[in-house]
C-alpha cells in the first residue's frame, strides 16, 4: 500500500470566545496513526483560559505566537506557574496536569506534538478535563464527589455544574490569575530562539536542538525536537534518522519544496510546503528541502530524546567516509568521475547556500 505523506493543515475541534483547539486527523494524515504520533494547536484570545486537563500522551509544547502563562502540575508535585513566550519549548510527560492563559491582546498559539503509542486512539490525543461540561467529575454521582472532596452535596453540585463551557473559557478582564514565578521556568522550558545554536551555516541555515542535555525533562517524554531556520533559496542536505525515529515537522514560517524518497528509491513525496503545514517522514526515509527566496522555518519532533541523523551530502556525509575504490565500484564510474564527486562539498555540511 502506498503511503500518503501529503502535508496537511489542522482543523478546528472546538472553540468559542476564549479561543479554539485544532488538531490533525489520522484519517487525513495516515502517518499519524501509522507512526503513533499526534499533533494539535491551542489558540487563546485575550483573557482566554484553557481549563485544567491531562492527556493520554506525552508531548512537547512549542509556543508559536504571543505570550501568556502556563500552569503545570507534575505528578505529586506543586503547581508551577510559568511565563511563556514565542519560541518556548516545554516538555510535558505523562500524567501532567496543565492549564493555559492569555492576558495579552496578541493571540497565544501553542503547538503540541507527541507520542500516542499508549493513547486511546493511535495518532490522536485524548484529553481528560478536570472541570467544564465534559469534565471528569460530571460523570461521578454527587455522593461520590462530595465524599471524595469532603464537602456537602450542595457544594459538590455547585462545583461540578457551575462551569458550563467545554475546554476553553473567556475570563472577565478583572479576574486575577496567579502571577508566574521566574524560578518555575528552570528545567521546564527552553526558548529555542534564544538558546545557543547547534549549527550555524552562513547563507545556509541554523539549528537549535532540544535534548536531554539542555532540557533533561525530554528524557521522560521520550522525544527530541529541533528548530530549523533555512535561509532563502538554501538547501537542507538529504538525510535520514539513523536511530529508527520518525520525524514530525510543522512549518512555522515561509515556504519551500520538499522531496522524500523511500524503499527501492521511490520518491514518495514531492510538494510545495508553507506555514501551517504538518508532514511526517517515515523511519529511514530520506528527506531534503529547498527554501523559497524568503526562506523557511520549521519545528520538528523526533521520536527519540537524543536523535541522530545521517546526511548524504556535504562534508560530514557518508560519502566522505567511504574509500575511493568503494565509490568507484558502487557508482560504476571511472576514477576521474569519482574524484570530481569527492572533491565537491568538502567544506559545507547540512545546509547549502544557493548557487551563485
Amino acid at each position: 500500500m502506498d503511503l500518503d505523506l501529503t502535508p496537511r493543515l489542522a482543523k478546528q475541534v472546538y472553540g468559542g470566545d476564549g479561543g479554539s483547539y485544532h488538531a490533525w486527523c489520522p484519517n487525513e494524515l495516515p502517518m499519524l496513526k501509522e507512526g503513533n504520533v499526534g499533533a494539535a494547536k491551542l489558540s487563546l484570545s485575550k483573557n482566554g483560559f484553557a481549563l485544567p486537563k491531562y492527556s493520554d500522551s506525552a508531548k512537547v509544547a512549542y509556543v508559536l505566537q504571543g505570550c501568556g502563562v502556563a500552569g503545570i502540575v507534575l505528578p505529586e508535585k506543586e503547581e508551577k506557574v510559568i511565563a511563556i513566550k514565542k519560541g518556548d519549548a516545554i516538555a510535558l510527560p505523562f500524567g501532567v496536569v496543565t492549564w493555559w492563559y492569555n492576558k495579552d491582546d496578541t493571540e497565544l498559539v501553542v503547538l503540541f506534538l507527541g507520542d500516542t503509542k499508549t493513547a486511546h486512539k493511535a495518532g490522536s490525543f485524548t484529553d481528560m478535563y478536570l472541570t467544564g461540561s465534559n469534565g471528569i467529575f460530571t460523570g461521578f454521582s454527587t455522593e461520590f464527589v462530595s465524599r471524595a472532596w469532603n464537602v456537602e452535596e450542595s457544594v459538590a453540585k455547585t462545583l461540578v455544574s457551575s462551569q458550563t463551557a467545554k475546554g476553553i473559557v473567556k475570563l472577565d478582564t478583572t479576574f486575577q490569575m496567579p502571577e508566574p514565578k521566574q524560578g518555575d521556568r528552570d528545567g521546564m522550558v527552553l526558548n529555542c530562539e534564544e538558546a545557543p545554536l547547534d549549527v550555524d551555516i552562513k547563507g545556509g541555515g541554523k539549528v537549535v536542538g532540544l535534548n536531554t542535555k539542555n532540557l533533561p525533562l525530554v528524557g521522560e517524554v521520550g522525544l527530541g525536537a529541533d528548530l530549523v531556520r533555512l535561509s532563502g533559496s538554501a538547501m537542507c542536505s538529504p538525510g535520514f534518522s539513523c536511530d529508527s525515529a520518525l520525524q514530525v515537522t510543522y512549518i512555522l514560517r515561509g515556504s519551500g519544496r520538499v522531496q522524500v524518497v523511500g524503499v527501492d528509491g521511490k520518491r514518495v513525496l514531492e510538494t510545495h510546503i508553507k506555514a501551517g503545514c504538518l508532514f511526517i517522514v517515515p523511519r529511514f526515509f530520506v528527506v531534503s528541502k529547498i527554501g523559497d527566496p524568503d526562506g523557511m522555518e520549521w519545528f520538528s519532533i523526533i521520536t527519540t530524546p537524543n536523535p541522530m541523523f545521517t546526511h548524504l551530502a556535504g562534508r560530514t556525509s557518508t560519502w566522505k567516509a567511504l574509500s575511493p575504490q568503494v565509490l568507484q565500484a558502487a557508482f560504476n564510474v571511472s576514477p576521474d568521475v569519482q574524484k570530481q564527486f569527492s572533491s565537491k562539498r568538502t567544506a559545507e555540511e547540512i545546509f547549502f547556500p544557493p548557487p551563485n
